[in-house]
């Protein structure tokens, strides 16, 4: 099958071998494929990955045991959980230890025309959901995520910085939540396609007054630092973005100032279906260009240089 590959250097693989399902798992035929700000990290060493990248798609499933499946257009939860421990037990198979995921740690990904994927991680995609959005639920589910995690208190200012694709939904989905949400980058552009009711945007962070809850989303450690300022003391500052860089950092603000801080990472994307459903948000507005797998490494390029979203059109 045609893929994407990481070896130490991305590149496009005509013929790497397809995948094979194991019982319980489905094979799912790509449509479209969605570039990460992880996948990104991933070129820079992020987990020591090797093999196919990518875990933000839309699909459909060629193979699996139970027929029912068969020919359902769907996206899939990245985790592969043993379905035992006890993490797997709290329905928090995104930290079983035994876990693999997709694209990032122990199982090939989906910038490829096949991968595979427990079926109990799949979800049925309604009819009326285009393919653009679809392969963006993974995405807002780590946005959803955030709410699984915190939970605002009345009249919560709340601040989001990185107006990238994940900072913006962050953003939108904190909003449906919270009286006052503030959205900061440097991307006048950017931020003009967050903009929605119920939300600020601004590119000067020093006009922002502390907030209750601070959301990095920049990709950027010096986002970090930036977030420790506009939290209040006794706030919340919720981290988002997976970085391979390591450097200092002085952290006596989280002591100083009481600081609670949440990592936060994939979300379930039921819940995400079912705000897509209830806020009808503006999905297309975060998709900046897309590219056939064969032109896999210019589309990589292209979401470096700081485009939003970029797709791969697979199949």
């Amino acid at each position: 099958m045609k893929a994407l590959v990481f070896d130490g250097a991305l590149r496009f693989d005509p013929d790497y071998p397809p995948p094979v399902a194991p019982p319980g798992w489905a094979v799912l035929r790509v449509l479209r494929a969605g570039i990460c700000g992880t996948d990104i990290e991933i070129t820079r060493g992020y987990m020591n990955f090797r093999g196919v990248p990518g875990h933000e798609f839309v699909g459909v499933v060629t193979e699996c045991d139970d027929t029912a499946w068969l020919e359902q257009r769907v996206v899939g939860e990245i985790n592969a959980a043993c379905g035992h421990c006890e993490w797997c037990r709290r329905d928090l198979g995104r930290h079983c230890p035994n876990r693999s995921t997709l694209g990032i740690s122990g199982l090939d990904g989906c910038m490829a025309e096949y991968c595979v994927l427990p079926v109990v991680n799949l979800h049925r995609v309604p009819d009326t959901m285009p393919d653009d959005h679809a392969v963006l639920i993974e995405l807002l589910a780590a946005a959803c995520e955030i709410l699984e995690q915190v939970t605002p208190p009345p009249g919560a200012r709340c601040t989001v910085l990185g107006d990238g694709k994940l900072g913006i939904l962050c953003a939108w989905v904190l909003s449906t939540a919270c009286e006052s949400v503030t959205l900061v980058g440097r991307h006048d552009d950017k931020l003009h396609l967050a903009a929605r009711e119920g939300l600020s945007v601004t590119t000067d962070a020093a006009s922002v007054p502390p907030a209750d809850i601070v959301v990095e989303a920049t990709g950027r450690a010096a986002g970090f630092e930036q977030a420790m300022r506009l939290c209040k003391p006794r706030g919340t500052l919720v981290l988002k973005s997976t970085i391979a860089e390591s450097g200092a950092m002085n952290l006596a603000p989280l002591v100083i100032h009481e600081i609670t801080l949440v990592g936060s990472r994939c979300g379930h994307f039921a819940r995400a279906l079912e705000l897509y459903a209830a806020h009808h948000f503006p999905l297309d507005r975060l998709i900046s260009g897309r590219f056939p797998l064969e032109r896999g490494v210019e589309a990589f390029a292209a979401a470096q240089a700081g485009g939003l979203k970029i797709l791969l059109d697979v199949a």
